[in-house]
């Protein structure tokens, strides 16, 4: 029998702003899909990082399973409710559709859902990040995938070094999903001009191309392209199945180290260093700093085991000081230049009024009378 593993996550309320949901909202969460999950879920988890809440859910009935679905919606809309109950921020946020059409997909909700076989030992990683955007991801998954100066197995391993295919999706287009697949290394220069821009092209999925096994999964749609305005920023989730196959769990974690700039941060707005974090962090320094947090995971017959945090070790303490250091850093330079981010993606923020309310003050002055100032 194969097993599906569907991770769904929202905003939908915060305590004190864009920081943390209140307990009293993720046991609401928690207790609704344990009594309405009981029929259709082997084992499923509920976990938070900033403000978001994330319902990962383990069960036979494939990708896209519209009861699945209705299961994680009806879920999140309990929540909303309660977090309107207590008067939190942002109730609701995330929940964008007004009623639910049998897909959470370009409703709202972060998702991402991979289908397979198991192995006998079958370890896998469940990555929440917040305050930041889908191309997050887009760096550390070329790193960890296709670059054997981060991951050795490239070269060690049999089983992956045949490598790896890339699924990329461009997440500016709207009429549907526009993708290509390419594969790694023959294509490497293709997929790193099309990753180094996480604005707009977004790894999707990642497969092996040794057995075509699916290997990794991400969130790719965006808030604005839903709502037609800003909402925050998106969020992504990401589930990777790791070692034998796959690049080992220490492979796929060491990208993380190098704390990259993202896009995010205040408003969405902003760049950022994306700060690898405990489970349940908040956000605080300047709506952020851009947050991941990851959970380690073995499935067996569709049961969980108990959630491990590979980023509670000391040596994740270092980079959380180096990248905090890069945030403040970062935002001594304010609005400014590269800090902020480009207007292709502030289109849907208070800064068009402004520039609109200027437009009909710029002048053309021609050239002569330049000359004669």
């Amino acid at each position: 029998m194969r097993t599906t593993l569907s991770i769904i996550k929202a905003d939908v309320g915060s305590i004190g702003g864009h920081i943390a949901p209140s307990q009293r909202l993720v046991d609401t969460v928690t207790r609704r899909i344990a009594r309405d999950g009981e029929n259709l879920l082997s084992d499923f988890f509920v976990g938070h990082t900033g403000d978001d809440i994330a319902i990962l859910m383990v069960h036979h009935r494939g990708v896209g399973d519209v009861e699945i679905h209705r299961l994680a919606w009806e879920t999140f809309l309990a929540g909303a409710q309660t977090a309107k109950d207590q008067g939190l921020y942002g109730a609701g946020q995330d929940l964008l559709a007004n009623s639910f059409s049998g897909n959470v997909k370009g409703a709202g909700p972060a998702v991402a859902e991979m289908e397979f076989e198991e192995r006998p030992n079958e370890p896998f990683l469940m990555f929440l990040a917040d305050k930041t955007e889908p191309g997050a991801f887009n760096l550390p998954l070329y790193l960890a995938f296709a670059d054997p100066m981060n991951t050795a197995g490239l070269l060690l391993s049999p089983e992956i070094t045949k490598g790896f295919r890339f699924r990329i999706q461009d997440v500016n287009y709207v009429e549907g999903d526009r993708v290509i697949e390419l594969d790694a290394p023959e294509d490497l220069y293709g997929i790193a001009a099309l990753l180094r821009d996480n604005d707009r092209f977004v790894v999707e999925s990642i497969r092996s191309r040794h057995d075509g096994d699916i290997a990794a999964v991400v969130s790719t749609q965006r808030l604005h392209n839903i709502a037609g305005k800003y909402t925050g920023k998106d969020d992504p989730v990401m589930l990777v199945r790791v070692q034998k196959n796959f690049p080992a769990t220490g492979e796929i974690l060491a990208p993380f180290a190098t704390a990259h700039f993202v896009g995010g941060f205040m408003r969405g707005s902003h760049i950022g260093p994306l700060m690898p974090v405990k489970q349940g962090t908040g956000c605080s320094y300047f709506d952020g700093p851009p947050i991941i947090s990851c959970w380690a995971f073995c499935v067996h017959e569709g049961r969980l085991t108990e959630p491990l945090d590979p980023f509670d070790h000391p040596f994740w303490d270092t980079v959380r000081h180096q990248a905090a250091e890069k945030a403040i850093d970062i935002r001594r330079q304010g609005f400014s230049g590269a800090a902020m981010l480009p207007y292709s993606e502030l289109e849907y923020g208070g800064i068009v009024k402004i520039l609109e309310s200027l437009e009909s003050r710029f002048q053309i002055v021609q050239r002569e009378e330049f000359a004669a100032v």
